[in-house]
C-alpha cells in the first residue's frame, strides 16, 4: 500500500495523520488509467473541509496490468486529505469493496467510480447530511458527462429526464452512507447490482438526495447500451431472488403516459434513441456476456 499526504509542515502533516478520518472515499479501480487522475483532481478540489476535520482516499486498484497505480500515486494531495493506494492482485470490484470497508476508518463512507467527476460542494454536503446516528444514505445530482457518440448523447440526453433520475436518490457512479448505515450488512455480497443493493438497504425516507452535482459517464454505442441496460435488468432480477425483502424499499416511480409524451414532444430524437435501446434489451441478439460491462 502507498500512502501519500501532502507536502506541508511537520504539524500540518501530523494533523492529517494524527487524527482518524471523518470522511472515507473508497474508489475500486480496475484498468482506469484514462480517468483516475481527473477523479482524484476533481475529488481534492473539494470545499475545504471543516476545520479540524480530515478525509482519506482509498484507491482499490484491482487486478490492474495498466499504470492505474502510478498514476494515482502521482497525484498531489491537498492539506487535510491523505490518499491510500492500494494494489490487490485480483480483479473483482466487490472483493475490492471489502477490502476498502476493512481499512477505512471515516464515520461516512464515499462509495466512487474511477470515472466519476463531482462538483467541489458535493463531498461536504455528503458529510454533513450524514452526520447523525440515525442510518443514512445519501448522493448527489447526477449528470450525464458529453458522450463522443451521437445514440449515446440522444439516449442520456432523454434518460436524465425520467421521474427516477429526476426525482429520487439513484446512487449510480457515486453513494455514501454513514456508519450506521454501513453496519446494516458485513461483506458486500458477490452480486451484479451492487449500487442497487445499497440503496435498497435504506427505505426511501432515509435516502437523501444533494443538489450538488457529479458527472458520470455513460458507454458508447448502440451495443453497448443495450448490454449495459441487459445486465441492469439481469442485476434487479438477481437481488430479487436473493434478497426479496430489500425489494420493499424500492420507490422507483413508473413513467406516466402524459409524462411521456411530455418528454417526446420535448425531445423526440432522445425519445428515439431510448425507445431503440430499450426494445433491443428484450432481444437475444445482444447479450451480455460477462458480468461486468462497461463498453469503452
Amino acid at each position: 500500500m502507498t500512502v501519500r499526504v501532502p507536502p506541508a509542515s511537520a504539524s500540518q502533516v501530523s494533523g492529517s495523520q494524527g487524527s482518524a478520518p471523518q470522511i472515507s472515499v473508497l474508489i475500486p479501480a480496475h484498468n482506469e488509467a484514462g480517468y483516475i487522475q481527473a477523479c482524484l483532481a476533481a475529488l481534492f478540489a473539494s470545499d475545504p473541509l471543516p476545520e479540524g476535520q480530515c478525509g482519506e482516499v482509498l484507491v482499490l486498484a484491482n487486478g490492474c496490468t495498466d499504470n492505474t497505480v502510478e498514476i494515482a500515486q502521482a497525484q498531489p494531495v491537498p492539506l487535510g486529505w491523505v490518499l491510500r493506494v492500494q494494489e490487490l492482485p485480483e480483479g473483482g470490484k466487490l472483493k475490492a469493496l471489502n477490502t476498502g470497508d476493512a481499512a477505512a476508518q471515516g464515520a461516512v463512507r464515499i462509495y466512487l467510480d474511477a470515472d466519476v467527476l463531482v462538483e467541489p460542494a458535493l463531498v461536504g454536503q455528503i458529510a454533513k447530511a450524514l452526520d447523525c446516528d440515525e442510518a443514512r444514505y445519501a448522493s448527489g445530482s447526477p449528470l450525464v458527462a458529453p458522450a463522443r457518440n451521437a445514440l449515446t448523447r440522444a439516449y442520456g440526453r432523454f434518460w436524465v429526464q425520467l421521474p427516477f433520475v429526476r426525482q429520487g436518490v439513484p446512487g449510480f457512479g457515486l453513494f455514501a452512507m454513514n456508519r450506521a448505515g454501513r453496519a446494516r450488512w458485513q461483506l458486500w455480497p458477490d452480486i451484479i447490482a451492487d449500487d442497487l443493493f445499497a440503496r435498497l438497504s435504506f427505505a426511501p425516507q432515509e435516502r437523501i438526495k444533494l443538489p450538488a452535482g457529479y458527472s458520470w459517464p455513460m458507454v458508447e454505442g448502440f451495443r453497448n447500451l443495450t448490454r449495459v441496460r441487459r445486465r441492469q435488468n439481469a442485476g434487479v432480477t438477481e437481488l430479487a431472488i436473493r434478497y426479496p425483502d430489500l425489494m420493499e424499499n424500492e420507490d422507483k416511480p413508473s413513467l406516466t403516459p402524459a409524462q411521456l409524451l411530455r418528454l417526446m414532444a420535448r425531445d423526440p430524437l432522445g425519445f428515439a434513441a431510448y425507445t431503440l435501446v430499450s426494445l433491443a434489451v428484450k432481444s437475444p441478439l445482444f447479450p451480455s456476456q460477462q458480468r461486468w460491462t462497461r463498453g469503452r
